[in-house]
């Protein structure tokens, strides 16, 4: 088993408040969520209005699927106009990878 995370990290357009932010993530987060299948979450910054922090995760059964779907989710992300994304961690993990 292999499990696989994406972190993004996100500036935002023409936003003025936390509400106009959540306007713009919730759909990006649904998005994600439906195409691909996968976990996400704003994960951080969520206090700041410009700025957001998405969190994304999959299990798959190779490494190489996990980062596949996860690069495809970044591709998704960076296809919003409205986000510019400034940073992108994408790690996989291995089931030795946990402490037995």
């Amino acid at each position: 088993m292999k499990a696989g995370t994406l972190e993004l990290d996100l500036l935002l357009g023409d936003v003025h408040s936390l509400k106009e932010k959540r306007s713009i993530v919730r759909p990006v987060l649904a998005e994600l969520r439906r195409r691909f299948a996968v976990s996400a979450a704003e994960v951080g910054d969520t206090d700041l209005h410009r700025r957001a922090l998405l969190g994304v995760a999959v299990v798959s059964g190779s490494a190489r699927q996990c980062e596949e779907v996860l690069r495809a989710c970044e591709d998704a992300v960076t296809d919003h106009p409205e986000l510019v994304v400034l940073s992108a961690r994408l790690r996989v993990f291995d089931d030795r990878d946990a402490d037995d």
